[in-house]
């Protein structure tokens, strides 16, 4: 009995001291990613090369947390992305929600965010606006039954003009028009509907290789287009060893603009600049300038530019005007010339 209480004692010891190692070595559990699912049809899927550049833009933007899901495989597009997505080619949003489609993808993915750009083929089938809209508000319910904190990102959709569809142009721009009242209508606070517009500064001829998908200039425009929308919900970048920097306090309605080459081709480029709130409240507009000296603005969006010789004036559009304090908004344009060198943009805020 003596020996059997010794070596007892013995095991109680050694299983203390492995407690003790097992919580002295354990490692911190990592925040999980981000889950970010895009919704919808063969703009969306087939092969959606916008998914591609908008992964590449986060990931050069420091959001590396992010991971992009879907029951559906990538498609190539030539960049290294996460491609999983849910866009299904020919699939119309009314046909998605009557016949439940979406709680089977939701439950295999588990989504945080969608990004959905549906309701092309419905515009091609003459689905009415009113029951494209009620098919959205299904989708919605039952993403929110899948998830109560579910964000969204709802766009308005590209327009199209299909040679076999004469009607379409008009029926897209009736169904975008009434997409930011119903996104008001079921928005709540635990539960955000941000509208996205990817229809303003949109063209069918430059942008789309059909009047309906887009090519290589319609893919950085959508990808253009839904990068701050997406960020504003994923908030700062994480960042590895952030460095002390002096408190500055800015005028209240100052702002900040930084330009980029997006894209380069033979005789033209997309360019892009990033307004930024550096004041310490919300501003009612806000103007940039820069001087474009040998190059010419063909067509912008999200921004009214406008060019006199080699001096360039944006100012914002009617619905991205008032940025909160350190938020940015992003407008684009395509011009002739060489994208580089990079001008220096000044921005004035109201």
């Amino acid at each position: 009995m003596r020996g059997s209480g010794s070596v007892l004692a013995v095991l109680a010891a050694v299983a203390v001291t492995l407690g003790f190692l097992l919580v002295s070595t354990a490692v911190p559990a990592q925040a999980a990613a981000v889950r970010i699912m895009a919704l919808g049809d063969s703009i969306t899927g087939s092969p959606g090369c916008w998914r591609a550049l908008l992964w590449e833009r986060l990931r050069e933007a420091g959001h590396t947390d992010v991971d992009f899901v879907g029951t559906l495989p990538p498609q190539g597009c030539g960049i290294a992305h996460d491609g999983d997505n849910e866009g299904h080619g020919g699939a119309l949003v009314t046909d998605v929600a009557d016949q439940n489609q979406l709680p089977g993808w939701l439950s295999a993915t588990r989504p945080d965010i969608v990004m959905m750009h549906f309701g092309t083929n419905d515009v091609w089938s003459n689905r009415p606006t009113a029951t494209i809209l009620a098919a959205y508000g299904k989708l919605v319910d039952q993403m929110r039954a899948d998830n109560p904190d579910m964000k969204l990102l709802v766009a308005q959709i590209i327009p199209m003009n299909p040679s076999t569809c004469g009607e379409c142009g008009q029926r897209v721009s009736a169904l975008n028009a009434a997409i930011p009242g119903w996104a008001a209508a079921k928005t709540t606070a635990r539960s955000p509907i941000v509208v996205v517009d990817q229809w303003t500064g949109f063209s069918t001829t430059a942008d789309t290789y059909d009047g309906v998908h887009p090519n290589a200039a319609g893919d950085q425009k959508m990808a253009g287009r839904w990068f701050p929308a997406l960020t504003a919900l994923l908030g700062a970048a994480p960042t590895a060893s952030p460095t002390p920097t002096p408190t500055v306090t800015p005028p209240a309605g100052a702002c900040a603009a930084t330009y980029r080459t997006v894209n380069q081709w033979p005789g033209g480029f997309q360019g892009e600049v990033t307004v930024t709130n550096t004041g310490t409240a919300p501003r009612t507009g806000w103007t940039t300038s820069w001087d474009f000296a040998d190059r010419r603005i063909s067509q912008s969006w999200n921004a009214t530019v406008t060019q006199t010789g080699s001096a360039v004036t944006a100012g914002n559009a009617a619905w991205n005007g008032s940025p909160a304090p350190g938020a940015t908004t992003t407008f684009g344009f395509v011009a002739s010339g060489n994208g580089s060198p990079a001008p220096a943009v000044s921005c004035t805020a109201r």
